[in-house]
């Protein structure tokens, strides 16, 4: 291999290249389930087959990360992905109810995700829904940019796609019990059996407990216990050969303390004790039920997949987060969601390759915001009730036809349309005068109708080495906010933006060296951005124009056939370009809050085989770095750039594993979040948690 590639590959280092094609993979059956699998092998990598052909001429930016991997990692909710891939930032805090995600700068904190997120073709509709539980996880796969013309529900930044296991590729029982520091204690058990050749069946359940890592000193208690439990049942048929029906059910329960905000000082950079006088927390409780159809046709199939999604939670939190009572406010949120995904696509080598689908789906979102206002110039309880049906249809496909030998061109749309409306009513009790007084309900209304258009080039050498290019158009409809404080702040607009992305994928003969190299440009018009109002909460405004650039760059080695190391790169350079706050307001040449600049991500890994006693020794390190980010739009506020340290060492014998596991092993102090309201606050990182893992399959 020439200087010029060994070049090119130690500056692409897991993630951003085309995915070319899909193949199944049962990582619980491999002889090494650490083995941190080729990410563009096509015979090691599982990749969405619903959405693109088996023999894609489509460029697709992603990554996939196997089973392996994520034991490796000790992945068990999507924030612990934050960083490990580049440009990917899942900031973890206040609670589960938020779990924002970012790739390449594009984030909603609040009100829809920038980001989708699926599980096994299911869509998730909300943020809230998002940090569950991982159970029996095969492969997760990060689609970077607009994917509106390959998935139903439309995406403005990028896409998280979950699989799992099918009884007709894997039989077993497995579970596994992990116990750390701070009473943390992790439990997972599932079978997956078949019941003749056409039937198979999955049953999984999880808990998890922890005492929490934060003290409260007025309460005296920790801020942040946690309590989750929830199952999963699948069930599979294939009444023919060409048919198959997969029915799948999921219930979640999550009882939380949260919100360990705490005064910070700017100046010296300190985080004074937590003080805030009333308990604070978040429960939930989700419900996921789908129903999958798939038929494989002559060169073709046909996918349909029908969801429903509930959520009923309840958020306490007491918003002045000082040891006077000022503010507190409950919110509970009662959701349902039904939708409908029809994908028809080619499934053939031809020159000629299609997608093609129709979507839509119903919401039904209720929140009653109660706040109660004990600072005595104001002395009420306000109660605040929202009612906000969404109704959505889109039409969507692309084409990708083989030009020349190698070269292949693609296009695709999307007509998306989207009709919601808020009824909104208000009820005011003074504490002083004991009157009630009652404002008639509002009623608003907001159409969104958007034509998405993309385009592709991918060139590929050979089976191993390709180029590629995209143009594509994101969008994410404008909506309500449920807390503001004047008539113009009701609404806000849809924000969109055109990505353009090139990149080049390389790898040798035998796959002991790959890597990838991708360059982006972002340009955003009226991005949507989060404010936090003392005693009101969050309020959505548009920014004017914005832009994101940068590069994402993977590195996989294995000089030795029993050792393993792979790296990732991502610099994201976000920035406004023209956003006026107000007539003496410009936060224009600012930098875009919570993207962190660098994100960085090593892992070792070695495999031992002893000659008698145990089969195998793994030992596995990792490394992942965020920073600089900016915490809001003006800029005062910086977390600069910080190192994690994480290590694993497994024992396996037969069907048995233990595991000794630690994070953060070098205790760095950082903050996951900042924000200014009454004052200046933010949350403390985690600090260094360790375990033990014991895993048995048969």
């Amino acid at each position: 291999m020439n200087v010029n590639v060994l070049c090119a590959l130690f500056f692409s280092m897991v993630g951003s290249a085309p995915v070319l094609a899909s193949a199944e993979l049962n990582p619980l059956n491999s002889e090494s389930p650490y083995d941190t699998l080729s990410l563009y092998s096509l015979d090691e990598a599982v990749v969405v087959s619903e959405r693109v052909n088996q023999h894609n001429l489509a460029p697709l930016s992603a990554s996939v990360i196997s089973a392996g991997q994520l034991q490796a990692l000790s992945v068990a909710e999507v924030s612990n992905l934050s960083g490990v891939l580049p440009n990917v930032f899942i900031p973890e805090y206040g609670s589960r109810q938020t779990r924002p995600i970012s790739i390449r700068g594009v984030m909603s904190k609040v009100k829809g995700s920038a980001v989708g997120y699926y599980i096994d073709g299911m869509p998730r509709f909300e943020v809230s829904s998002f940090d569950m539980d991982m159970l029996d996880v095969s492969s997760i796969e990060v689609l970077r940019g607009p994917q509106s013309t390959l998935y139903g529900r439309n995406t403005l930044g990028g896409l998280i796609s979950v699989h799992t296991y099918s009884p007709f590729d894997y039989q077993g029982t497995r579970a596994r019990l992990s116990y750390g520091n701070y009473n943390s204690l992790h439990a997972q058990a599932s079978h997956y059996g078949k019941a003749g050749e056409n039937v198979g069946y999955n049953v999984s359940a999880y808990y998890q407990h922890t005492d929490g890592f934060f003290d409260n000193e007025t309460l005296d208690e920790k801020t942040d216990p946690l309590d989750a439990a929830g199952g999963k049942v699948a069930f599979y048929w294939r009444p023919a050969d060409n048919w198959e029906l997969r029915f799948t059910s999921q219930l979640d329960y999550l009882d939380q303390g949260g919100y360990p905000y705490a005064p910070y000082d700017v100046t010296t950079g300190e985080l004074s004790p937590i003080t805030y006088n009333r308990a604070s927390g978040y429960e939930r409780l989700i419900s996921h039920t789908g129903l999958r159809l798939r038929y494989e046709g002559d060169g073709w199939s046909l996918n349909s997949q029908t969801s429903f999604e509930h959520i009923d939670d309840d958020q306490r939190i007491d918003q002045d987060f000082t040891a006077n009572d000022l503010y507190f406010v409950t919110n509970g949120i009662n959701n349902n969601v039904v939708s409908e995904e029809l994908t028809l696509k080619s499934e053939d080598d031809g020159r000629l390759q299609w997608v093609a689908g129709v979507s839509g789906f119903v919401q039904h979102y209720n929140q009653t915001q109660c706040t109660d206002y004990i600072v005595p110039t104001m002395n009420r309880l306000q109660t605040s009730r929202y009612t906000l049906p969404t109704e959505s249809a889109a039409i969507y496909g692309q084409l990708s036809y083989n030009l020349v030998a190698g070269l292949s061109a693609t296009v695709g749309a999307r007509l998306d349309y989207e009709h919601s409306r808020q009824k909104y009513g208000l009820t005011v009790l003074s504490r002083s005068t004991g009157t009630e007084t009652v404002q008639p309900n509002k009623r608003t209304q907001m159409e969104n109708f958007e034509f998405i258009p993309k385009f592709g080039l991918l060139y590929q050498f050979n089976e191993q080495n390709s180029l590629f290019g995209n143009v594509s158009r994101g969008y994410k409809a404008g909506g309500f906010n449920t807390t503001f404080q004047t008539d113009s702040e009701r609404t806000y607009k849809p924000e969109y933006n055109w990505n353009y992305e090139a990149g080049v994928r390389l790898a040798n003969a035998d796959r002991t060296i790959s890597g990838d190299l991708t360059l982006f440009y972002i340009d955003w018009e009226d991005q949507h951005i989060n404010r936090t109002v003392p005693g009101v909460g969050n309020i959505i405004y548009n920014a004017g124009h914005s832009n994101s650039k940068g590069i994402e760059a993977n590195l996989r080695v294995r000089p030795l056939e029993n050792l393993l190391v792979q790296g990732s790169y991502g610099y994201t350079y976000a920035q406004f370009l023209d956003y006026k706050k107000s007539e003496t307001v410009d936060y224009s040449g600012k930098m875009t809050p919570m993207v962190p600049r660098h994100t960085l991500s090593a892992l070792a890994n070695y495999d031992i085989y002893p000659s008698g006693g145990l089969d195998r020794i793994s030992i596995t390190a990792n490394v992942t770095g965020m920073g600089k980010l900016y915490w809001v739009e003006d800029n005062q506020e910086v977390q600069p750039f910080y190192a994690l340290l994480g290590a694993k060492v497994a024992l396996v014998k037969g069907a048995y594993t233990l595991e000794l596991w630690g994070k953060n092993l070098t205790d760095t102090d950082y903050l996951s979040y900042y924000f200014a309201s009454s004052a200046k606050y933010a949350q403390q990182g985690k600090p260094m948690t360790m375990g033990v893992t014991v895993d048995v399959r048969f």
